[in-house]
């Protein structure tokens, strides 16, 4: 399958030499959901206002849909839908009326009915007629998600989607971007909330320090990158860890009664079996095992702190 948006080698060092992008590598497919997640300043809106046209990269390039975003600018915008972060909206603007505004921005004829179609999906249409300032934070927000839907593009950009909305209204979100991948729309997403990525997103990449530390399947990415704890609950608590465990790198709970073991799993022996072994040599006596996967949310973190 040929990626919808391919980025190679791309820069961008800003006037005051500040190194926004370094050398980013990304193909985006069609139809995926792509989650960029990385602390801020990482560069995530900077390589969405470049692949989007905003800013001018230093070095690299880009391609949208075949297209070259500098020698065709006018094909790829066409293509793109841009939701930004920031509340950028008239207040006075009344919600069918900027919509359809922002469909004839791109050239596109008046199309009530699909206008009306958008604001339907994003449960807007009974607010068709009111003025944007009315509305609350979340619906605000998908008045500038229907902007950008309104000139009809195969992908979609949101940069901080679910910023400062609450929680039932993120979800909500979540079910509105799942939706629109559903009906063909390639969606790319900036956020800190790293559930938000572990629940919609198809592949995550992980920017720090402009640099696309990695991108991969989210399930792939947690199992090369995640590790396991075997959690053990002892039947008499323990008043510390037996000497002859100090290779397990086991740590205890405070009271002594479950010791936790990371291992893993990529490797060819866990150690599980010389453990649990170890264990009752050193007298301990197991009452239950269970196991936990790491998260996406300690992937993360792992790999912003590994590179600086």
């Amino acid at each position: 399958m040929t990626p919808i948006i391919s980025v190679s080698r791309l820069c961008k060092t800003y006037s005051d030499g500040h190194v926004a992008l370094k050398s980013i590598d990304l193909d985006i497919m069609p139809g995926e959901i792509l989650a960029l997640l990385g602390p801020n300043g990482a560069g995530k809106t900077t390589l969405i206002s470049i692949i989007c046209g905003i800013v001018r990269a230093t070095s690299g390039s880009v391609t949208v849909g075949g297209h070259d975003i500098v020698s065709g600018y006018r094909s790829t915008r066409s293509l793109i839908g841009l939701v930004p972060q920031e509340l950028t909206l008239g207040a006075f603007d009344r919600v069918r009326n900027t919509v359809s505004f922002s469909r004839g921005m791109f050239g596109k004829k008046p199309d009530p009915d699909y206008v009306d179609k958008i604001l339907d999906n994003l449960s807007l249409l009974d607010k068709k007629d009111a003025e944007v300032r009315l509305l609350s934070g979340g619906m605000k927000r998908r008045v500038l998600i229907a902007k950008a839907l309104s000139h009809e593009p195969r992908i979609l950009f949101l940069d901080e989607p679910t910023a400062g909305v609450d929680v039932e209204l993120r979800q909500d979100m979540w079910q509105i971007i799942r939706r629109m991948r559903e009906d063909g729309v390639t969606i790319i997403l900036t956020t800190h909330y790293i559930e938000e990525a572990e629940e919609i997103a198809d592949r995550v990449g992980v920017i720090n320090n402009g640099e696309l530390l990695v991108v991969d399947e989210k399930l792939e990415l947690m199992r090369k990158l995640g590790k396991k704890e075997l959690h053990i609950e002892l039947r008499e608590p323990a008043s510390g860890i037996p000497a002859s465990l100090a290779k397990y790198g086991l740590t205890a709970s405070p009271d002594g009664r479950v010791l936790t073991y990371t291992y893993d799993i990529r490797s060819e022996s866990t150690g599980i079996t010389g453990l649990l072994k170890d264990l009752k040599s050193a007298g301990l006596t197991m009452r239950d095992l269970n196991t936990a996967q790491t998260s996406l949310e300690d992937i993360f973190v792992d790999l912003v702190r590994k590179k600086p």
